[in-house]
C-alpha cells in the first residue's frame, strides 16, 4: 500500500515536470529564485518567462545556453529531461 502511495506521488511529479515548462520551473525553484529574480538576470519580462514556465510560448536556441547557466542545468535537461538536472529540489 505504501509502495503504491511512493509510485503515484511520484509518477504525479515526474508528469508535472516533464514538459520543458515545468522543468524551467522545477530548476527555478531549485535555485531558490522567484520569476522576477529571473527574468531579471535573464534579461526577459516576466511575462516571457511566465510563458515559458505555463507552457505558452518556448524560449528560442539561441536563449538555451543562458538559461542553462542560470538554472544551473544542463541544456539536455531542459529539453528532455535527460542530463543534469537541478540538483535540490525544494
Amino acid at each position: 500500500m505504501l509502495d503504491d502511495i511512493i509510485l503515484t506521488s511520484r509518477t504525479a511529479v515526474d508528469t508535472a515536470h516533464d514538459t520543458i515548462g515545468g522543468r524551467i520551473s522545477l530548476a527555478r525553484d531549485a535555485i531558490g529564485l522567484t520569476v522576477e529574480q529571473a527574468s531579471a538576470i535573464a534579461g526577459v519580462t516576466t511575462e516571457t518567462w511566465a510563458n515559458w514556465e505555463n507552457d505558452r510560448a518556448e524560449p528560442r536556441a539561441n536563449r538555451l545556453d543562458m538559461l542553462a547557466r542560470i538554472l544551473q542545468v544542463s541544456i539536455a535537461w531542459l529539453l528532455n529531461g535527460q542530463g543534469q538536472g537541478p540538483n535540490e529540489i525544494k
